[in-house]
């Protein structure tokens, strides 16, 4: 059984337990043992992120897996300001912030979003995969070591407002690959002097992929699987 799966990814689910979960059907489905099963993705979501997720079945798909991470993402992004969390999301301790400030309108939003629009430097969060002298930087600052991570060039294509009643905004962000929205949702809140997390991230599209087409990581089940299962893979940007 060879080919991919346009998954909707449930909050939660990590994105290791949606290969694992879907590992399982295809095994019971061929009748082999699991461990047997080639399945890859197309890029991490965090556990408190919905959305789409490339799972790619079989050798031939799952060696396209380094091509896709490099593909623009798309995604649905809930800012929460005057708060932050020790994580940039839900996840982590939230303290919030008072701040005896006029409240910024809909148009300083739009404002600061365009500074953010284009080619740039971002620094990646603490809590994040990439590894800082071999070890997991969120590792390093689980245990309360201090992590210093490099800068790196992303893309900003696009962020629109979706709505605003303080204190959350809701975008839309179509970035490159690298991008982290943990960093820029800070950054943004920043940019208006105020603090701010990623209290909700859900993945719309990834390339010409999209959330529309996808199937729920729970409604895939051995009697369907196979017919979910796509082969027309194309990397576009």
């Amino acid at each position: 059984m060879e080919g991919y799966l346009l998954i909707d990814k449930p909050k939660d689910w990590t994105s290791f337990d949606v290969v694992g979960y879907l590992r399982r059907k295809i095994a019971s489905v061929s009748g082999v043992a699991p461990k047997k099963i080639k399945v890859g993705h197309s890029g991490t979501l965090d556990p408190f992120a919905t959305g789409l997720l490339i799972v790619l079945v079989g050798k031939p798909y799952t060696r396209q897996a380094a091509t896709l991470l490099k593909t623009d993402k798309t995604y649905l992004v809930t800012m929460q300001l005057d708060a932050s969390s020790t994580t940039g999301d839900p996840e982590g301790t939230i303290t919030p912030n008072d701040h005896p400030l006029i409240i910024p309108d809909e148009a300083s939003i739009k404002k600061a979003m365009n500074k953010f629009i284009g080619e740039t430097t971002q620094v990646p969060p603490a809590y994040s995969a990439i590894k800082v002298n071999g070890v997991r930087a969120y590792r390093l600052a689980r245990s309360g070591q201090p992590v210093m991570i490099e800068p790196r060039r992303i893309t900003i294509h696009s962020l629109d407002l979706v709505s605003y009643n303080y204190p959350e905004v809701v975008f839309e962000a179509h970035v490159s690959s690298g991008t982290y929205i943990r960093t820029l949702v800070e950054d943004l809140a920043k940019s208006l002097n105020r603090t701010g997390y990623t209290k909700a991230l859900r993945r719309t599209a990834i390339g010409k992929y999209s959330i529309a087409d996808a199937i729920r990581a729970e409604e895939i089940n051995e009697h369907n699987i196979e017919s979910a299962l796509k082969s027309d893979l194309a990397m576009a940007r």
